[in-house]
């Protein structure tokens, strides 16, 4: 099997503004020391240092932040929204977190497939049948939505936490499918 070639992080040719800060670089430097790679999002956001500090603090508050959600049901919110989307970098990426937060390389496949056939609680169920109704069909979320969720056992400030990821990874594959952002190749590889 040939490797395939690296593609840049996005189609798009901007320039980065001005060198990276210190700050930046430092922040590369631990994800290439934690991750062992620096994610090609970053590299994308990078030609604005503002609006890559906003993109990592939204990513930071919304996946690494106090929830009533653990790390891995934020990932599986992340693959349900980018699986409904399409979205071959978010797919990839979150794919593998998902393999490597539930040490299951079958529950990672089967949610980037379709979350319906993975053996989830009725809690999780009910939050991704949300995540996905607010990606398919926004306008048409009721009161009996939210009250899907409470009878599932998430509180209002869960179901906030709830459609504030999905929200976000709908804006991130619109993102990644507008510039055609591609994954880091070491991705496939992941937790399997």
């Amino acid at each position: 099997m040939t490797k395939s070639k690296q593609k840049p992080p996005i189609a798009l040719k901007i320039d980065q503004e001005t060198p990276r800060s210190d700050e930046t670089q430092a922040y590369f430097d631990l994800c290439q020391e934690k991750l062992g790679l620096v994610p090609n999002v970053l590299q994308a956001y990078a030609f604005n240092e503002k609006k890559l500090r906003a993109f990592t603090d939204m990513y930071n508050d919304l996946m690494l932040g106090d929830s009533a959600l653990t790390k891995l049901e934020r990932e599986m919110i992340a693959v349900t929204v980018s699986s409904i989307n399409k979205c071959f970098y978010c797919l990839t990426a979150h794919g593998a977190a998902v393999r490597q937060l539930s040490g299951d390389p079958k529950l990672g496949e089967m949610m980037v497939m379709n979350y319906r056939v993975a053996p989830l609680s009725e809690k999780q169920k009910a939050m991704l049948d949300f995540a996905a109704l607010l990606t398919e069909q926004p306008e048409s979320i009721e009161d009996e939505d939210r009250e899907a969720l409470r009878e599932a056992g998430w509180d209002d400030r869960a179901i906030w936490d709830i459609a504030s990821v999905a929200a976000f990874y709908n804006m991130t594959n619109r993102m990644a499918s507008a510039t055609d952002m591609h994954p880091n190749d070491e991705y496939h590889a992941m937790h399997r």
